[in-house]
């Protein structure tokens, strides 16, 4: 009798687990069937205020001519201690470059991702004091997610680079000068390889589809040589469902210094469903698929306090992976060209 209640027992708990994996895998089905189009929020208008008129005014599209030579594109979610920082190192360097070179044209896009802090307020001092052609801040609302309010800024850009950066600035700005170079070494390379008769007059990089990943992997030996055991493995772990996601090519996909042509942004960010933490995992995905060319190189990065990542945005990770994961290979999130 006691063993048949103990096999009655483990038949029990055999099923319950696999009730939950058909769950599990049913819900990650659902969402992922849920989210095979992206238009909604793909056209849904961007608004930013005039602070000279106070009247909102719609935002230019990617898919209009480049305006400005640089678009700089920083989400903040509850920044108002740490933007101001970053915004005054960005800002001194931009100047200096204006200074250097009048040709140097430039915008600062702040999306505010539903801030309930003094967010707004911090941005929009600097759209005052920079003028809204050179600072813009555009307002997503409610909190959507980082991978959202980049998306948002992207689409609404006006240069031929868009550089995505943290409002923290653990990065140091001047560095978007190695993926500038990088990115236009290489453009200049695949234009005279496809069309030598072609003159020089009629190149532009913003043509010219490359992605360029500012990482960290050069620290990552200090890094985990100072870390809790706990910390390495989950990021090992992560790493790993990374390259069964993704495949492998870039080592460092979650540095949040990263660099596109026009021609790659309007590819990738017209077609990126992820809204969170790793919409930069799809962005590797897509550039594979549209065979955009992505480079990887080093920059200078400080850990800052006050960093939003927890065990939840763990979770909510492979959450995203899972969907990813499961949207193409069936098919259901098909891709725009």
């Amino acid at each position: 009798m006691e063993i048949l209640s103990l096999l009655t027992m483990v038949e029990i708990m055999v099923a319950l687990i696999v009730i939950l994996i058909l769950g599990l895998f049913s819900v990650i089905i659902f969402e992922a069937y849920r989210r095979r189009h992206n238009h909604s929020h793909v056209e849904a208008p961007a608004i930013f205020e005039d602070p000279n008129s106070l009247k909102q005014v719609r935002c230019p599209s990617v898919f209009d001519p480049a305006e400005k030579y640089l678009s700089l594109i920083v989400p903040a979610f509850n920044e108002e201690h740490r933007l101001p920082g970053a915004l005054d190192e960005t800002m001194n360097y931009l100047q200096q470059r204006v200074a250097q070179d009048k040709s140097f044209s430039y915008e600062v896009m702040i999306i505010d991702d539903g801030s309930a802090d003094g967010t707004k307020r911090v941005a929009f001092e600097y759209v005052k004091k920079y003028t809204v052609d050179n600072v813009r801040l555009i307002l997503l609302g409610r909190n959507h997610g980082k991978g959202e309010a980049i998306r948002k800024g992207m689409l609404h850009s006006r240069g031929e680079l868009l550089l995505m950066l943290d409002a923290d600035g653990a990065t140091k700005v001047n560095d978007l000068e190695k993926l500038e170079n990088q990115i236009h070494a290489v453009a200049k390379k695949e234009f005279q390889l496809g069309d030598s008769a072609t003159s020089d007059s009629s190149f532009r990089v913003s043509d010219v589809p490359i992605v360029a990943f500012g990482s960290r992997a050069h620290l990552e030996e200090k890094a985990l040589a100072t870390r809790k055991w706990y910390r390495n493995f989950l990021m090992k772990g992560f790493h790993l469902v990374v390259l069964l996601s993704a495949g492998p090519g870039i080592r460092d996909t979650q540095c949040g210094f990263k660099m596109f042509t026009r021609a790659a942004g309007r590819k990738l960010f017209s077609n990126i469903r992820l809204k969170r933490w790793c919409f930069d995992v799809e962005l590797v995905f897509l550039c594979k698929r549209f065979d955009i060319r992505m480079i990887e190189t080093s920059v200078n990065w400080s850990e800052i306090p006050g960093s939003k990542v927890n065990l939840l945005s763990i979770l909510n990770m492979l959450w995203e992976l899972a969907l990813m994961s499961v949207g193409y290979r069936t098919g259901m999130w098909r891709i725009r060209n």
